[in-house]
């Protein structure tokens, strides 16, 4: 099944902007097809080949002097040291367009293009597959319930893949495979359930020294191993919004997992039915309708402009959208009805930011669209009117 991909535009825009283009994200979130499909006329280069990697390592001048023309360079965060030469050449030619390179380690691939790339390159985080994406080819789930169970990876709509199959293999041999080997760590068990804990504290405010507490390993480890699982583009951090409307605020950042699928399956969520009455229902709900926002932006090569906002008092928005102009407040609820108490945040919100605020959003788990005095509110299904405005 072919997904289009709403980051192709952006990619072949910045192809004719920019001497070489980056594409980043997790791996198995689609990079290699959407770019191989983007620029067919490139030939492609993967790196994880271990004859292709000596070659690039050993002789790079020599490696790049075979594509003349350009190419797709697949994990060149496997050769750092290639991104010196490539500057020399993207400047030597001045072409735009010339090579499209790929990685599935954001800080690697940043370290290079801030050392010798700046300027050179334009960069775009491909992550895995957003709602509207299936929607738009008649394969998005059909409930809420199996959208958070089965989550967002190309392979597993791609491929009709059963999903706790594909996430236990996903683990196994990339994140307690490679990951692992970055961090060296020595005890599978423990870092397995580091990874459980996570999932477990997806949607809160991350507490090192409690992750800490209940893993058994130092404070230290535990950020550690969250900088490189955010670094692999499993999990990300949400901000508190740096605006001070009221002085007592909350400055600790949430955590929030990429894939929904990925942390449901961390937690032993086996089925969607799990997922009516599950305690976690809500963490995950909010999980997923982060991740469609943040994907809104990548795929246009945006940054995050995402932000969630909390005072000392426990009073909160989700989400806090900044446009530079205004701020838009978003509350994540996974129930089917509307309820009153589902606006309280959005209240409290717009009475303490005052003119400074948009109209606030409210996405729940029903199936109805509305629009309130206080807020709009639309459906799960139709988040990509709040994703892509």
């Amino acid at each position: 099944m072919h997904v289009p991909r709403r980051a192709r535009a952006t990619l072949e825009r910045f192809a004719d902007e920019y001497p070489a283009v980056g594409v980043v994200g997790p791996r198995q979130s689609g990079k290699t097809t959407l770019v191989r499909a983007t620029f067919p006329e490139l030939p492609y280069v993967s790196l994880e080949d271990l004859d292709v990697r000596e070659l690039a390592s050993e002789d790079p001048r020599r490696f790049l002097a075979s594509y003349a023309r350009g190419a797709v360079l697949d994990e060149v965060q496997r050769v750092p040291s290639l991104f010196s030469y490539l500057q020399t050449r993207l400047d030597a030619s001045g072409k735009v367009g010339q090579f499209v390179l790929t990685g599935s380690s954001q800080f690697d691939i940043l370290a290079g293009v801030a050392q010798s790339l700046a300027g050179r390159i334009a960069i775009v985080s491909l992550l895995p597959f957003s709602l509207p994406e299936l929607q738009a080819v008649d394969r998005a789930p059909g409930s809420l319930e199996t959208l958070l169970h089965t989550g967002l990876y190309p392979p597993i709509h791609d491929r009709g893949i059963d999903p706790g199959g594909w996430y236990g293999n996903y683990v196994a041999t990339y994140l307690e495979r490679d990951v692992r080997q970055l961090l060296n760590v020595r005890d599978l068990g423990v870092f397995q359930r580091f990874l459980r804990f996570c999932a477990a504290r997806t949607g809160q405010l991350v507490n090192a020294s409690s992750l800490a507490n209940d893993v058994g390993v130092s404070h230290n480890t535990v950020s550690s191993w969250l900088s490189v699982l955010e670094a692999s583009y499993i999990i990300h951090f949400l901000k508190p919004h740096h605006r001070n409307f009221e002085k007592r605020l909350v400055k600790t950042p949430k955590l929030y997992f990429h894939d929904v699928g990925l942390a449901a399956w961390l937690l032993g969520i086996q089925s969607p039915e799990v997922l009516e009455t599950h305690p976690m229902r809500g963490a995950l709900f909010e999980t997923w309708a982060v991740s469609e926002l943040l994907k809104g932006r990548s795929n246009l090569g945006l940054p995050s402009n995402l932000y969630f906002w909390k005072d000392r008092n426990g009073r909160e928005v989700d989400v806090v959208i900044d446009s530079g102009e205004k701020l838009t407040a978003a509350e994540m609820k996974s129930g089917r009805t509307i309820a009153s108490d589902f606006f309280r945040g959005l209240d409290v919100w717009t009475r303490v930011s005052g003119h400074a605020s948009d109209t606030p959003w409210l996405v729940y788990g029903g199936s109805e669209r509305q629009s309130r005095a206080y807020a709009e509110v639309l459906p799960w299904s139709s988040i990509r009117e709040l994703a892509e405005r």
